[in-house]
C-alpha cells in the first residue's frame, strides 16, 4: 500500500509529459456518383470485360476513391489475368461475383492482398467492388457487380466503379458467363492483348 500512494506525483509527471493529443483524422469526402471529367475522359480507366456469351460489359473505374484497388484491377486486367475467369457466383436480383482463376471462390492473384479503400460511393445497379472476406483488408483479384441497389453493403466493401454499359446483355439474370478477354481497350480497336459468401462475405 505504501508504494502505491509513493506514485501519484511520478504518473502526473508522465501524464504532463505527454505530446498534445492529435486531432482525429477528417472522414472521407463525399464523392459524386459521376467521375471527375479528367478520369471519365481517361480510357484506361475504362475496362472492357468480353464475355463468353458475346457481351461486352463496361466499368468505369474511379481511382479517386480507391486508386490501389483501381491500379489492382488494371494490373491484372493488362496481363490477362482475368481472360478465362468466370462470374463463379450469380445471385439473380443481387450480384455476380468474379475475378477468381480457380472458380471456386477462395482464390486470387499471387500480389499482395489490399488495405480496404472504403468510400462513399453507394452499391447501386452497376455498382462494381472488391470482393473480401470478413477481414477487410483481404480483397486481392476478386470483384462483383450489382444487381440491384443494397445500402447494407456501403461502407463496408470496396467500390471501384460501375458498369457504364453491358449489364443487360452480358449479365442479364441466370447468366454465368466467364471473362474471355478484358482490358482497357475494346476488343475491336486493340491490338493485342490489352487487356458471395452471403452479403457480409462476398468473396467466399
Amino acid at each position: 500500500m505504501k508504494a502505491l500512494l509513493a506514485l501519484p506525483f511520478l504518473a502526473f509527471a508522465l501524464i504532463a509529459a505527454k505530446p498534445a493529443p492529435q486531432p482525429a483524422a477528417a472522414a472521407p469526402a463525399e464523392l459524386d456518383i459521376n467521375p471527375p471529367a479528367a478520369i471519365a475522359a481517361d480510357p484506361n480507366n475504362h475496362l472492357h470485360l468480353q464475355l463468353s456469351n458475346g457481351g461486352t460489359v463496361t466499368i468505369q473505374l474511379r481511382p479517386d476513391a480507391a486508386p490501389n484497388s483501381v491500379q489492382r484491377i488494371q494490373t491484372l486486367a493488362s496481363q490477362g489475368f482475368y481472360n478465362g475467369t468466370p462470374f463463379h457466383r450469380v445471385i439473380p436480383g443481387f450480384m455476380a461475383q468474379g475475378g477468381d482463376p480457380t472458380g471456386t471462390g477462395g482464390g486470387g492473384s499471387k500480389l499482395p492482398n489490399l488495405k480496404a479503400e472504403f468510400n462513399s460511393l453507394p452499391h447501386l445497379r452497376g455498382t462494381v467492388a472488391m470482393a473480401r472476406t470478413d477481414d477487410p483488408d483481404t480483397a486481392n483479384s476478386q470483384f462483383y457487380i450489382m444487381y440491384a441497389p443494397n445500402i447494407s453493403l456501403d461502407g463496408k466493401y470496396t467500390v471501384v466503379g460501375r458498369v457504364t454499359s453491358g449489364m443487360a446483355a452480358g449479365l442479364g439474370a441466370k447468366r454465368r458467363p466467364s471473362v474471355s478477354r478484358s482490358g482497357s481497350l475494346p476488343a475491336s480497336s486493340s491490338p493485342s492483348r490489352a487487356t458471395e459468401s452471403s452479403a457480409s462475405q462476398a468473396r467466399s
